[in-house]
């Protein structure tokens, strides 16, 4: 596979599992230094070496452990030349706007959206100095499209994720330092797999509507994170990147 990262340091926040882990592998692949942080401690130290990496744990929500995250990067590896900002919840009790406490609206936004202004913050005077760096900020494609079957919390956090990432790419774009919003359609992953699982109807629901038909393959994801965060894609920022199987470009799917 072509070293696309070679003598590059990568971190990865969710990276103990589903596109985080795919994701890690694959930057491994291609030459990789890959740091993962999680709260799960036991796989994230087994997905780390997997990859011949290292495991930090990290709340994501803490802004001290952020800021200790990437450090610690930087003091193992020498750099942070990319940051996989991706670590995020999808809780069944976020719903319909109707039904969703405002506990559940919170804890998610925390999670999914707080996080990533968090880690963002901390990462980018580390790639200043640098003077180059590349971010992927998971957004979702929901943050370009509306659903009746709503997780109305998930929905905004991943709105505020593709704003935010915008306006980054845009400030930064002259420092070197580019900022994508990753927006995957449903992926087949245990997040998925588990809020499925409990409604089977939901998830047919879901899929009829994807043109492929069927949902991603977190490998499939890994590959976009792998193209944006290389120099492959030089010339994109501030961009919503979306990796959705024809989703949002749907209006009738074939039968």
């Amino acid at each position: 596979m072509v070293q696309r990262f070679d003598g590059r340091v990568a971190v990865i926040t969710g990276g103990a599992s589903g596109i985080g882990l795919a994701t890690a592998r694959r930057l491994a692949s291609e030459g990789a230094k890959v740091v993962i942080a999680d709260v799960a401690d036991d796989a994230g130290k087994q997905a780390a070496d997997e990859v011949g990496g290292l495991y930090l744990r990290a709340d994501v929500t803490d802004e001290t452990q952020v800021e200790a995250l990437f450090q610690g990067a930087v003091d193992a590896y020498g750099s942070v030349d990319v940051a996989f900002n991706n670590a995020g919840i999808s809780p069944p009790e976020d719903d319909s706007i109707l039904t969703t406490g405002l506990d559940a609206w919170q804890k998610v936004q925390q999670v999914n959206l707080t996080s990533v202004y968090l880690c963002c913050k901390a990462v980018l005077p580390h790639m200043r100095r640098q003077g180059r760096g590349s971010i992927v900020n998971t957004a979702s494609f929901v943050a370009v499209m509306g659903a009746a079957t709503s997780q109305i919390s998930y929905t905004a956090s991943k709105g505020g994720v593709l704003a935010m990432s915008r306006e980054l790419g845009v400030q930064f774009a002259r420092e070197s330092i580019r900022v994508n919003a990753l927006c995957p359609g449903p992926v087949n992953t245990p997040l998925l797999k588990e809020l499925f699982a409990k409604d089977p109807e939901r998830a047919a629901r879901r899929l009829v509507h994807v043109p492929v038909g069927r949902f991603a393959e977190p490998e499939e994801i890994a590959a976009a994170v792998a193209f944006l965060a290389s120099d492959d894609a030089s010339f994109i920022t501030a961009s919503q990147f979306l990796v959705d199987g024809g989703i949002s470009g749907a209006y009738v799917t074939p039968l």
